[in-house]
This record gives C-alpha cells, structure tokens and sequence, in this order.
C-alpha cells in the first residue's frame, strides 16, 4: 500500500467512528422496547402454564419437612423388619505343598473368604517368629477360628 491510499483508509475509519459515536451520543436514551410489569398473580399464571410449579417458601419447608418424616418412618420401619442374619461360616481344605510361604497360605485363606486381608496374617505369623516354621501337609480351616488358631495349626 502506498501512503496516499494508507492516509485514505484512516480517513475513512475516522469518518466511520466519527458518525457512530454521534448516533450513539445524539441517539434516543431509553430502548424503544414495550416492557410491561407483570403482576406476581400473572407471573404465578404464567410460569404454571409452562408447566412449572410454585411455591412459597413455607409451602417448600413443609414439603420437605413431609419427605423426610416420610424417609424416617421407611428407615424405622426397616430396622424393625431386619431379622438378626446367621453368620456364614466358611470351611476350606487348605493344601500347604513344600516350598509354600506364609503370604501363599494367607492368600490362598484370604480367597477362601476364610481370613479377611492376607497382608494381615502374614504380619501376625512373622510377629509370632513362626514364618520358616511351615509345615506341608492338608489342614482344613474355617472362618469361626481365630488367626491365632489357624498359625498353631499350620505352622509349628
């Protein structure tokens, strides 16, 4: 571009912000768009015809205050209805094979659902200094018996 068509196109913007900085000066100050005040009866109309419900405040809390007393009377009433369950007792056949280690023997009890962590056992046994104490041989286990129980079985 030249400079006599560089001066002819600031020119022209000039000319541009020059004319709408008047319209928007010398312009009408208020928006010409009807606005009317709805009254809260037709607001109220209005928005039920949409399909929305209203309340008051008041109407609201007790609403909730409904829900929850209902919640309540179902949780009361299922307390009530909980019968004391059996506890389940599981039994495995345990198979301890030469060369086998405290942390095989607790995860294979840990899978037979009859101990809960194997992490848990092993550390027992290793507090107990019966790790290397492992005797091959089948044993069968159940859930009722205590960790303590289940090492003097196993381990010698």
């Amino acid at each position: 571009m030249t400079s006599k068509s560089m001066r002819s196109f600031a020119g022209g913007i000039v000319v541009a912000a020059g004319l709408c900085g008047a319209v928007y000066f010398f312009g009408p100050g208020e928006a010409t768009g009807t606005s009317e005040k709805l009254s809260e009866d037709e607001m109220k109309e209005s928005l039920a015809s949409d399909g929305y419900v209203i309340h008051t405040e008041q109407e609201w809390e007790d609403q909730i205050a409904e829900a929850q007393s209902v919640k309540d009377k179902a949780d009361a009433e299922k307390e009530t209805v909980k019968e004391p369950t059996e506890k389940i007792i599981y039994r495995t056949v345990l198979r301890v094979s030469k060369g086998s280690t405290s942390i095989d023997v607790g995860k294979t009890l840990q899978k037979a659902k009859v101990i809960k962590n194997a992490n848990d056992f092993s550390d027992a046994v290793e507090k107990k200094g019966k790790a290397n104490g492992l005797r091959p041989g089948t044993y069968v286990v159940d859930s009722a018996m205590t960790t303590e129980k289940i090492i003097s079985i196993i381990f010698k």
